[in-house]
């Protein structure tokens, strides 16, 4: 069953291929001998050496065909031949009557055609009495002799219903015959360009109903005689439009305004223009657009500057349909509903808003990217290790290493800015230790803006004993407390 399904799919797949459709007769006439092989109960490609091997037993088959569709043919053979099966050394006599589909998979004129066909068929064993419905597969090659003759061998398999299958070849004539003449008008179907309806020979067999000499295929006007250039459609004014597309069939006017007068010659039928006598555009109803960006004058935000449509006329640089005057980032096209601004770093925060649109970051830190830990760590080590002179605001030597890696993490970050914080212990008035934090940040201050960074982007401040980091009741506590506070931050 699994090959019978497979040989079904493959031969129905061939004879859905169209060939050419040039004209071909009607019917056909096949005589052929017959080899037959009926000796196996199980399917013949089980045993492949014995296909023709054992095909000794002779027919004769004479096959009616009527084409249905181009290379599609309806084919009914009757056979008659004899058949040997297996275990029995008595040879029988059989019948076989088919109905077939037939495709002829190149055009009927080629040399040589192969051929596909299935179908559903029936053997009569007359010896044993016994009928057997079949499927017949099979394929073959026509080779052309001449014009409508051929010669033809083919072979088929027939799957059998009370599994008695075999092999048939065959060899031998097929005549095609019986040019079609469909509609019955004298001209034959393979010169009639209307070959289902009666004509005209002068009109290569299609008709013509008003006799204006077009055929009614080709005529537009097929019950009403025009003019050729017209495609037989009349013109009562003249203007070589015809009526039935003529908006004013009895007024002159130009094809661009559809037959209709246009005094201004815009294009603008006069009835349409609002200023017919002033050469306009079809957008402002014949009227003049000042700065020519097709949008009229009443309409145009920005009438004496070209701009689209998207925005009203007015000019939109980075084209995204935000008007420069409105556009928050008018030279980089963007999100109308971000001020026209885009997403550049792609970190989710549009450019109207992000600090660092350059460089992908987090919302909290304004679209700017986060701090490395290492980075980090160079800060706070710069805390612990930043030295003075004892109540003085002068850097110690060994300080200057450390304000270096401040300078290398500003100048990674240029995003960022930076607030530098001088704090002390309780020891002294207050007014001292403010004035001595104060100082020794702007010493900070002044050491980074000598190794280039810019003012601008940084600050210091000194805040004397007011926020304590531990308990200035003890030495190590007041240790901590006497430091400078370096923190990134972005404006």
């Amino acid at each position: 069953m699994k090959q019978l399904l497979t040989s079904l799919c493959l031969i129905l797949a061939l004879i859905l291929v169209q060939n050419d459709a040039i004209a071909q007769p009607n019917h056909s006439l096949a005589f052929r001998g017959l080899w037959n092989n009926y000796i196996n109960p199980t399917p013949a490609w089980e045993n492949w050496e014995n296909v023709f091997n054992d095909a000794k037993e002779r027919g004769v088959e004479i096959a009616y065909g009527r084409r249905l569709h181009k290379g599609t043919w309806l084919m009914v053979p009757a056979k008659i031949g004899t058949a040997h099966y297996l275990n029995d050394r008595k040879n029988s006599l059989i019948a076989n009557l088919d109905v077939l589909m037939h495709n002829n998979l190149c055009s009927r004129n080629s040399v040589i055609n192969p051929n596909v066909h299935v179908g559903i068929g029936s053997t009569w064993d007359f010896r044993s009495d016994k009928f057997d419905f079949n499927i017949p597969v099979g394929a073959g090659l026509n080779f052309r002799l001449m014009e409508n003759v051929y010669i033809n061998a083919q072979t088929q398999y027939r799957f059998s219903i009370e599994n008695r299958p075999g092999w048939q070849h065959g060899i031998g004539m097929v005549f095609y015959f019986g040019e079609p003449d469909r509609d019955g008008d004298g001209i034959s179907d393979k010169t009639d360009k209307c070959p289902d309806v009666p004509g005209l020979k002068t009109l290569m067999g299609c008709p013509d109903r008003d006799g204006d000499g077009i055929a009614d295929d080709d005529d537009k006007c097929p019950d009403v005689a025009g003019l050729a250039n017209l495609m037989g459609c009349p013109d009562r004014d003249g203007d070589g439009i015809a009526d039935g597309d003529d908006k004013c069939p009895d007024l002159k006017g130009p094809a661009a305004t559809m037959g209709c007068p246009d005094r201004d010659n815009d294009g603008i039928m006069d009835a349409d223009d609002e200023c017919p006598d002033v050469m306009g555009i079809a957008a402002m109803k014949g009227c003049p657009d000042a700065d020519g960006d097709g949008i009229t004058d009443a309409s145009d935000k920005c009438p004496r500057e070209a701009g689209p449509a998207a925005t009203m006329g007015c000019p939109d640089r980075d084209g995204d349909g935000v008007a420069d005057k409105d556009d928050a980032c008018p030279s980089k096209a963007g999100d109308p509903a971000h001020k026209g601004c885009p997403d550049t770093d792609g970190d989710g925060i549009f450019d109207d808003i992000d600090r660092c649109p350059e460089k992908p970051g987090v919302a909290a830190l304004g679209g700017c990217p986060e701090i490395k830990k290492e980075d980090n760590a160079k800060l706070e080590r710069a805390i612990k290790l930043v030295q003075f002179e004892t109540g003085k605001a002068v850097l110690l030597k060994k300080s200057y290493t450390v304000l270096d890696e401040v300078v290398s993490v500003m100048n990674t970050y240029p995003e960022y800015s930076l607030k530098i914080s001088g704090h002390t212990d309780n020891v002294g008035t207050t007014e001292m230790n403010h004035d001595l934090s104060h100082r020794r940040a702007k010493a900070c201050y002044d050491y980074l803006v000598s190794k280039g960074i810019a003012t601008s982007r940084v600050e210091s401040e000194g805040l004397g004993e007011t926020q304590p980091r531990a308990d200035n009741n003890t030495s190590a506590g007041r240790a901590l407390n006497r430091r400078v506070m370096f923190e990134l931050y972005v404006k």
